[in-house]
């Protein structure tokens, strides 16, 4: 949606529209209302800015990041800074894990506020975002380890599988021998990431004739703390046990730390794997064993598709990259029962 869309439903010109954006006295009363109404409706967010803008446009790509505080989103965001920093652009990087709104209207807000050329979004989530919404993006928009329906031709996006990850991760525990095994979820009602990969624990569970038992669901949003505490108080009441998937590493973190406290043994007493292939998990001891996403890629993958966007070489495309199980002491054998 722009101006002239907004011109076209109230029925009035480009300029008159432009007068009512920006408080010009000479509009009768009766067309202001209307026009108000319309971007009202239409939910446009104005650009006052437009006038300077065509003037003197920006070089600046907008990076917006829901989960800043995610190591994993940190470090992307540092590839993709480097990586924009030897372009003739500028980045201007913004979270939106307190801002009120959804993603999308923050997208548009921060597009216009900021005269953004493009944007890499990391995190964000787009799974009910219409079709004319995507299309009234102005700029090229790639969505990376994001959630978003498959086939839009609206924006570009870089990540990967998380349903057949998730399963290859807990089918490695199933071949390992464990038959009772919990998972931690980031957010309970996330229909995004959370659930595409809670999806991948039920395939396996379900394609080796294993019940889901829901009791086994634990979340912990996204934080260790939150998972030590959640894991803490289900071991106290699930002493058979034997292996936890954990769809991140941060919170695979805060169980690990659990199992320990309650007096068990990592891979010894109950195994565990994690999500994502961040660093400390190599370094937690025993290490964990976790389903490294190839960050640096997807973060170099995802500033080369904006910037050839951009310089329109190439149209929209969805990129879709491998993961790796990286075996650690974090997982044993147990005979099968």
């Amino acid at each position: 949606m722009n101006i002239k869309d907004i011109a076209r439903l109230s029925g009035v010109g480009v300029s008159t529209v432009s007068r009512v954006l920006n408080n010009h006295t000479d509009v009768k009363e009766s067309t202001r209302k209307k026009v108000l109404e319309v971007i009202k409706e239409s939910n446009y967010i104005p650009n006052n800015s437009a006038r300077i803008l065509k003037q003197n446009n920006t070089n600046n790509i907008g990076v917006l990041v829901k989960g800043v505080f995610n190591p994993f989103f940190s470090e992307m965001v540092n590839v993709i800074g480097k990586n924009i920093s030897k372009s003739r652009y500028t980045m201007v990087l913004q979270q939106n894990d307190f801002t009120f709104g959804d993603d999308f209207e923050t997208l548009q807000s921060f597009i216009k506020e900021k005269r953004l050329q493009g944007v890499i979004c990391l995190g964000v989530n787009f799974e009910s975002v219409s079709k004319d919404s995507v299309n009234s993006l102005e700029v090229p928009v790639v969505l990376t380890s994001a959630n978003f329906k498959l086939g839009e031709s609206g924006y570009s996006s870089v990540g990967i599988d998380n349903i057949e990850s998730a399963y290859k991760a807990t089918k490695y525990l199933i071949e390992l021998g464990h038959k009772n095994i919990a998972v931690m979820i980031g957010e309970e009602n996330d229909i995004g990431i959370s659930w595409n990969r809670l999806k991948g624990y039920k395939k396996a569970l379900e394609e080796s004739g294993i019940p889901f038992n829901a009791d086994n669901m634990l979340v912990g949003d996204y934080k260790s703390e939150e998972a030590y505490k959640v894991m803490m108080e289900f071991i106290k009441n699930n002493k058979d046990i034997t292996a936890v998937f954990s769809i991140s590493d941060i919170m695979a973190i805060g169980i690990a730390k659990a199992i320990v406290d309650s007096g068990l043994k990592i891979g010894e007493d109950i195994s565990l794997v994690g999500f994502d292939g961040l660093d400390i998990s190599k370094f937690y001891n025993p290490g964990i064993t976790t389903m490294k996403q190839p960050k640096v890629l997807m973060a170099e993958k995802s500033t080369n598709l904006l910037l050839e966007l951009l310089n329109g070489k190439l149209e929209h495309e969805h990129i879709v990259l491998n993961t790796e199980l990286v075996k650690r002491a974090s997982c044993k054998y147990i005979k099968r029962g």
